[in-house]
């Protein structure tokens, strides 16, 4: 593919015919991002899973480029955290936080994770016929989750929402304006925030972080602000677009959601193909080569970054048989959603847990639920990083 990649709505809504593409015919290449910065987008599984655990590839000095649209007054606090850093610093933070984070810790929380869900679905029922459910239900499960985690105010979660929207935002990708203030306001925040929990700890995640220490060592307060920054951030983009993408997936294809309801079991496999075929973020953070690197027979130049492409990945056909199609018998489904190596996602046991409740409560509770426009008019949310339907007009 010699033309440029055009980074239009038509893209965005459905970018996989271009991936196809990019596999077949170039699948190491430079593109021009919104932003007007040159980066080497890789497309095939094989090659995306080898840089996703290649150590000549720097989170560290990417960092700045992620972050070019923020001041630098508040660039520092937000890249602090483990998609930032590069070991050691990155074995050390992820040392400090992953026991907050082990597989029974996760699990204690499927009582209260069903209880949010019960009483969104309860607040769709009181609504009627009709439902936005992006920002109905998808929106508000995993924020309430990560809020309730963290210990952040209930009455404080519209406004990191907003914040948050803004920061991933396709606007955010080409510097748009707006960034910068919703990165100060979020910072100042969060100082905040952490301040109350230093003088009065409570149960919550956040004290915990604040008070966790590993034979002396502990979170300084740049990466106690970025961690917390990452985890609101992480802790609910990923999961509302993974619910609102595998609902868009199960409307249009109602012989899955008919299977689905008949056969709950088999949810859990339906979550990881909807992973698999929307990858909820579409494109890793950025890296850059220290060193001249080379994928599929293409070398990278040191100092050039890299972008790796989950979603054209996790539908290559030299991976995964019939990629483009739904298999909840897909043997040994190891997509790259979460990504792979040493940042794999540190949240992936919760979004999983979080997705799994509510494809089994929608389906329970809303068995005649139609999407309420035809699929081509479901804009999804312009963005090299987040992916996932802008809004998704349901009848119920």
């Amino acid at each position: 593919m010699t033309t440029p990649l055009q980074f239009t709505q038509e893209f965005w809504n459905n970018p996989h015919p271009v991936y196809a593409q990019l596999r077949q015919e170039s699948p190491v290449r430079p593109v021009t991002l919104p932003n007007g910065a040159e980066i080497w987008l890789v497309t095939r599984y094989a090659d995306c899973k080898a840089a996703l655990a290649d150590p000549r590839l720097s989170k560290r000095q990417g960092a700045g480029d992620n972050a070019r649209s923020l001041t630098e007054p508040v660039r520092s606090p937000l890249t602090r955290h483990l998609l930032a850093n590069d070991p050691p610093d990155h074995t050390r933070l992820r040392r400090l936080v992953s026991r907050e984070f082990t597989a029974r810790r996760v699990e204690e929380l499927r009582p209260r994770v069903g209880e949010l869900s019960a009483a969104l679905i309860e607040s769709l029922r009181v609504r009627g016929h009709t439902a936005e459910l992006v920002e109905d239900y998808a929106v508000h499960l995993p924020i309430q989750v990560i809020c309730e985690l963290l210990g952040v105010p209930i009455e404080d979660q519209a406004d990191f929402r907003r914040w948050t929207s803004v920061m991933v935002s396709a606007s955010a990708a080409a510097g748009g304006a707006g960034v910068a203030e919703a990165a100060g306001a979020f910072v100042g925040y969060l100082l905040g925030l952490i301040e109350r929990k230093r003088a009065a700890p409570a149960g919550d995640l956040l004290s915990a972080l604040i008070a966790t220490r590993d034979e002396g060592d502990r979170l300084d307060e740049d990466e106690l602000t970025s961690m917390a920054f990452l985890l609101l951030l992480a802790g609910h983009e990923t999961t509302v677009n993974l619910i609102g993408s595998g609902m868009y997936t199960l409307l249009t294809h109602r012989d899955v959601l008919q299977r689905l309801r008949t056969e709950p079991g088999l949810i859990p496999a339906a979550v990881e193909e909807f992973l698999r075929l929307e990858s909820p973020v579409e494109t890793a953070t950025s890296r850059t080569a220290t060193e001249p690197v080379t994928y599929g027979g293409v070398t990278i130049p040191a100092g050039a970054m890299v972008a790796i492409s989950l979603l054209a990945a996790d539908r290559d056909p030299e991976r995964f048989p019939s990629p483009d199609s739904i298999d909840l018998q897909r043997p040994e489904n190891q997509h790259l959603a979460f990504g792979y190596g040493i940042h794999y996602c540190l949240g992936a046991p919760l979004a999983r847990l979080e997705a799994q409740i509510a494809f089994t409560d929608l389906l329970g509770a809303f068995p005649d639920m139609r999407l309420a426009v035809p699929p081509d008019q479901v804009d999804w949310r312009p963005g090299t990083l987040i992916r996932g339907p802008a809004a998704l007009p349901v009848t119920l």
